[in-house]
């Protein structure tokens, strides 16, 4: 078999102006999702990646949806001879750009600029999260299709249009269109690498279940003068279940919260604890000194490895200027569980609600709201219970330590970065990974050249150059290592 990838790794460093300009083409055009007011934009970026995808030689087309478009492509040999079939998500909208007086420059008109630290960084909403990172994908399928006539291996590109808003429209074109999209593995590259100069692959994202308690206690609220002693206050019986939540070592009191999980594979923990974590670094830059989460873990294990319990909101009586004595008629809080690998979303959900209801007074009504009111995306799983409680939960990804797709991965990532590749955990969820594994039953592999300090969702939001152009060879690299007979 001819030994296409030194061409085609040339094809993409000689092609770097022009990639450069097709992403600040895509950067122009303003693909705010959550604003009705860019619908068009939308659909015009749909329309682009199309074009691009079919440019290369893709067969590409719009899927429609409530929503925005849905962009899905497929190229590469119908005969894969025990190669895999892989799929390449990302999606074309972004994060409105308000507030628009912090930009040093407009927004949708993208530029480099010189970083101390970072070298060359592309600026412009979208640079990074996600416009940026599905063009290095885009630009090594066109350097192989460029140089061998044909990919390697069989190829879907799955874009979207909303994942900014929740992604309201996915879930039931999964359900509907998912024969069609269903491969071997799936690359999601809207996650980040370890440092500027070190890649990683995320094998482990934390699930989420979450919920709204309110407690109504008197029938309506009660001066504090003729009521306070004899009637029982919901903001007093909300904060005491809250705190009974905790016990003093910062571990979850919930019955059952930790039953069946999957701690990671021991390599995992001996390179986690390389990797020499600075803690006062990242609790310093939010103005922290002291790491507050579960005794016995460091701050990298508490994010990557351990569940949480959090309060995301509270609130009960009188919130204006001055005071107002009042014993309030109601209370309440958000509450949500980041999990980890082996625990039960559901059977944690229905064990966080009797937790609550037998620590409240017999007086006061307790009840759980729906996802919308929990804070939750329509794009989570949805449980009902007895109760008739629905909310929304997300189970962990662990990834498989012994995949042979990760182990080509990251050997492919080692060949361009000149240092292996971190097995990164993370903190929060992507729905996209919990829909492909969960309703088509794909493996997953979160990729990305992303860094921590892009500024996604804020102002002046970048991309390293060095990023975007070693993107795009490690895409090829990994393409390539995939293409090899098993």
């Amino acid at each position: 078999m001819t030994d296409y990838l030194p061409a085609v790794l040339d094809a993409i460093d000689h092609n770097r102006e022009a990639a450069l300009a097709r992403l600040f083409e895509v950067l122009r055009i303003p693909s705010v999702s959550t604003d009705p007011a860019y619908k068009e934009s939308c659909r015009a970026t749909a329309e682009w990646c199309v074009a691009t995808l079919r440019e290369i030689g893709f067969e590409a087309d719009l899927r429609e949806t409530s929503g925005n478009p849905i962009v899905v492509a497929h190229d590469g040999p119908a005969d894969g001879a025990g190669k895999p079939h892989i799929l390449f998500y990302g999606h074309y909208d972004v994060q409105p750009p308000d507030p628009l007086d912090l930009w040093t420059k407009p927004p949708f008109e993208p530029w480099l600029d010189l970083e101390p630290g970072n070298g060359d960084v592309i600026v412009a909403r979208g640079a990074e999260d996600s416009k940026g990172q599905f063009s290095t994908i885009l630009e090594a399928l066109r350097a192989w299709k460029q140089v061998a006539g044909e990919l390697p291996i069989r190829v879907t590109v799955l874009i979207e249009g909303e994942e900014e808003s929740d992604s309201p429209s996915l879930p039931e074109f999964l359900a509907r269109h998912g024969s069609e999209i269903t491969c071997d593995l799936a690359f999601i590259c809207d996650v980040v690498q370890w440092d500027k100069d070190t890649p990683a692959i995320t094998v482990r994202l934390r699930g989420i279940v979450g919920l709204e308690v309110v407690l109504t206690g008197p029938s309506r609220d009660l001066h504090s003068g003729q009521y306070g002693g004899p009637a029982l206050n919901p903001i007093r019986e909300l904060v005491n279940v809250l705190a009974d939540l905790h016990d003093a070592d910062g571990r979850v009191a919930i019955p059952g919260f930790y039953d069946g999980i999957e701690p990671p594979p021991p390599d995992q923990k001996k390179q986690w604890q390389a990797l020499d974590f600075d803690t006062d670094g990242f609790l310093g830059d939010v103005g922290l000194t002291v790491s507050a989460g579960e005794k016995g873990y460091s701050a990298l294990e508490q994010l990557w490895e351990r569940p949480t319990c959090e309060f995301n909101g509270i609130t009960g009586g009188y919130q204006g200027v001055g005071s107002k004595t009042i014993i309030p008629s109601r209370a309440s809080a958000k509450i949500t569980c980041r999990l980890v690998a082996g625990q039960n979303p559901e059977k944690i959900l229905d064990s966080l609600q009797s937790f609550i209801q037998s620590r409240v007074s017999h007086d006061c009504k307790v009840e759980f709201l729906d996802k919308g009111d929990a804070g939750l995306s329509s794009e989570d799983e949805v449980f009902s219970f007895e109760t008739r409680v629905k909310v929304a939960s997300r189970k962990a990804f662990s990834a498989d330590p012994q995949s042979p797709y990760l182990k080509a991965a990251a050997a492919a990532l080692e060949e361009e970065w000149g240092r292996p590749a971190v097995f990164m955990g993370s903190g929060g969820s992507i729905p996209i990974v919990s829909s492909l594994s969960r309703m088509l039953g794909m493996e997953c592999l979160p990729i990305g050249f992303g860094l921590d300090d892009d500024r996604i969702h804020s102002p002046n939001e970048k991309y390293n150059l060095k990023s975007f152009q070693k993107g795009a060879r490690s895409w090829a690299r990994i393409i390539g290592r995939l293409a090899r007979p098993a």
